[in-house]
């Protein structure tokens, strides 16, 4: 005879039941718990420190070094601007747009780097006299930039004039990119090293070793800004010796970096 097993229910009644009927119940349930599933017991259990056992004293000294390398300012970015005043608008505009062609032309012909158009202006002039505004005429320019190493500075700034630029708006110095990375990676070097040196320093003075390092941090290494063209002495002698062209020197530019070490001892 094939045994039949009671489905469990939230409460079961037994007042109604005879004995054995509910006797009978309540082996098939015991049953049922006990063969169709097994339920493993559930164990907890909480893991403390003693309190007897203190933490070890952990001991660190937080050092930063720094390095500032010098680079060589080998680009020159420079702003020209062409500009013409007139009794029209038309005629300023025409004017300026083909003096700023033949610059452009020159330029592209001298093969300079990022070349662009950085302005376009076009304005009314006008007088007052006694309160009163009276229109004069129009001023319109146009500006330009663009890179060039910088021993080619002097001579193309001073062609592009003869091509029919009438401003020099602005001249700095860069280092190329390639010497920028170049620096960053070699001050950052020398910054972790100066940390160490001064981390051995201070423990070595206080009798103490150190141990290892347990942090690093990055401060930066930054790229320095561009430098702003001043003419020299010794350039303003050789313009005089040669008057071909404009004297122009790139000087430096300077890579810093910093870096912190923790140190436990």
């Amino acid at each position: 005879m094939q045994k039949q097993w009671l489905p469990l229910r939230n409460s079961i009644s037994i007042k109604k039941m005879g004995q054995w009927q509910a006797l009978a119940i309540a082996v098939g349930s015991i049953g049922a718990i006990g063969w169709g599933m097994m339920v493993p017991p559930t164990v907890s259990a909480q893991l403390r420190p003693s309190s007897s056992q203190p933490a070890p004293m952990f001991r660190t000294l937080t050092v930063t070094g720094q390095c500032t390398e010098k680079i060589p300012a080998t680009l020159a970015n420079i702003q020209l601007g062409v500009e013409a005043q007139g009794k029209t608008a038309q005629q300023v505009q025409q004017e300026v747009a083909k003096r700023s062609a033949s610059v452009v032309a020159f330029l592209k012909s001298r093969n300079v780097e990022k070349l662009q158009t950085t302005g376009i202006n076009l304005n009314p002039q006008y007088d007052y006299n006694n309160g009163k505004q009276t229109l004069k005429g129009y001023q319109a320019s146009n500006t330009v930039s663009f890179r060039v190493p910088t021993g080619q500075a002097g001579v193309i700034m001073d062609d592009a004039v003869k091509a029919g630029a009438s401003r020099i708006d602005n001249v700095s110095f860069a280092a190329t990119d390639q010497a920028i990375s170049d620096a960053q990676k070699v001050a950052l070097g020398k910054a972790t090293k100066d940390a160490q040196e001064q981390g051995a320093a201070v423990l070595s003075t206080l009798g103490l070793t150190p141990k290892e390092i347990v942090s690093i941090q990055l401060n930066g290494a930054n790229v320095p800004p561009p430098v702003p063209y001043v003419a020299k002495v010794s350039t303003l002698e050789a313009r005089t010796a040669d008057a071909s062209s404009t004297p122009v020197e790139g000087g430096e530019q300077s890579v810093q970096a910093s870096v912190t070490l923790q140190i436990s001892y």
